[in-house]
């Protein structure tokens, strides 16, 4: 179900501009009107009801509040009304409460986001799954060290590269991410906030604070990565869920621990990409998690190996290097060699930064895959 939402404003060319934003970007979210009078704000308001208004100040005392669910102002740098005082709205039958404005002059995109914001905090309980998720793919390795998030990121970008839009979601306890994305938006702690309080519509508040960058929609880095933490493992599938169904492709970048939290991501996934490198310590604890761990039993249909950083292509091919000779190396070494031969090898990429890398591997790495 859309959002019905008003945009009120004496401008033309901005309700113009904000409805083909809208209609370009969110048309499966919002279901968006304009008016630029006050007698239309009127007539409008007397025949249909509305769950978001957005209103120049002007209009401020032309509205019938009771068929607006949230009034929300567009406020200017002119605007010298405070707007942090409680205020009982004309014609609202509701206690004063203070008035929420929206920055008028700003990117629409971000005046879009805080509209979303808004409406998903004030609407409370309501996020509701079971709609169709798109493509989820957890990208994980037992090992650290190998350039999971590398590979992550390289996948989202491939998605990108092949015009499907893709949707980055970092579980990393502690993350590399932050090399590669700016972190000026909202962080994903409300985000944590929200599931573990069971409170508001989780899935919307997502699709206004996500940021974006090279066409990867990504929420920012949580204040404190201790809150993680606070995830439960039904927190956590409901997370991948409200991210999965926003975008075409969803990239879940797992932290090295094999929990529940993983295992619950690893059932939601269409892919699970598994990443090693040709080190001993990664080829070992590789073949520890294929030989010891029942997890990989239930979701080896649907793993693939992606060997990075190889600088050895077009060499040996075999699955572990023949010095180790643990038990558990020798019994995981033909499950490997399979595994092998259809993995992905991605090269070792000589560059000095994090995007470059990525796209580099995205186009010459993912190509044939994605």
């Amino acid at each position: 179900m859309r959002i019905k939402t008003l945009v009120a404003a004496k401008d033309k060319a901005y309700t113009g501009n904000f409805c083909e934003y809208i209609s370009e970007h969110h048309a499966d979210t919002i279901d968006i009107s304009a008016v630029n009078t006050a007698e239309h704000l009127r007539k409008t308001l007397s025949a249909r009801k509305y769950d978001v208004a957005l209103l120049d100040m002007a209009f401020i005392g032309e509205a019938d509040y009771k068929s607006i669910n949230l009034p929300l102002f567009l406020r200017s740098e002119q605007d010298t009304r405070d707007t942090s005082a409680p205020c009982t709205l004309p014609g609202a039958s509701i206690r004063a409460l203070p008035i929420k404005h929206i920055q008028k002059h700003q990117r629409i995109s971000r005046a879009v986001a805080g509209i979303l914001e808004e409406y998903a905090t004030a609407n409370g309980n309501i996020h509701i799954l079971g709609e169709k998720m798109r493509s989820v793919t957890a990208v994980w390795s037992p090992a650290g060290g190998v350039g999971k998030t590398t590979v992550a990121l390289s996948y989202a970008e491939a998605s990108i590269l092949k015009e499907r839009d893709a949707f980055y979601l970092d579980l990393e306890d502690f993350s590399s991410a932050l090399v590669y994305f700016d972190e000026d938006g909202k962080s994903i702690s409300k985000v944590f906030e929200m599931l573990e309080r069971n409170d508001g519509n989780v899935k919307m508040y997502i699709q206004g604070i996500a940021s974006s960058k090279n066409g990867i929609k990504y929420l920012c880095a949580p204040d404190n990565f201790d809150d993680i933490s606070i995830l439960s493992a039904d927190n956590t599938r409901e997370l991948v869920i409200c991210c999965a169904e926003t975008a075409g492709e969803l990239v879940v970048d797992l932290p090295c621990a094999c929990n529940e939290v993983t295992r619950q991501v690893f059932d939601l996934a269409d892919k699970v990409l598994l990443v090693t490198d040709r080190s001993e310590t990664a080829q070992t604890k590789l073949a520890q998690f294929i030989t010891q761990n029942c997890i990989y039993e239930n979701i080896n249909e649907k793993v693939t190996l992606v060997i990075n950083k190889d600088t050895q292509a077009s060499g040996r091919r075999g699955g572990l290097d023949p010095a180790i000779k643990t038990q558990n190396a020798i019994k995981a070494n033909s499950a490997i060699k399979t595994l092998e031969d259809s993995a992905i090898t991605l090269p070792y990429v000589e560059k000095h930064d994090a995007q470059s890398v990525c796209r580099e591997l995205a186009a010459h790495g993912f190509g044939m895959y994605i």
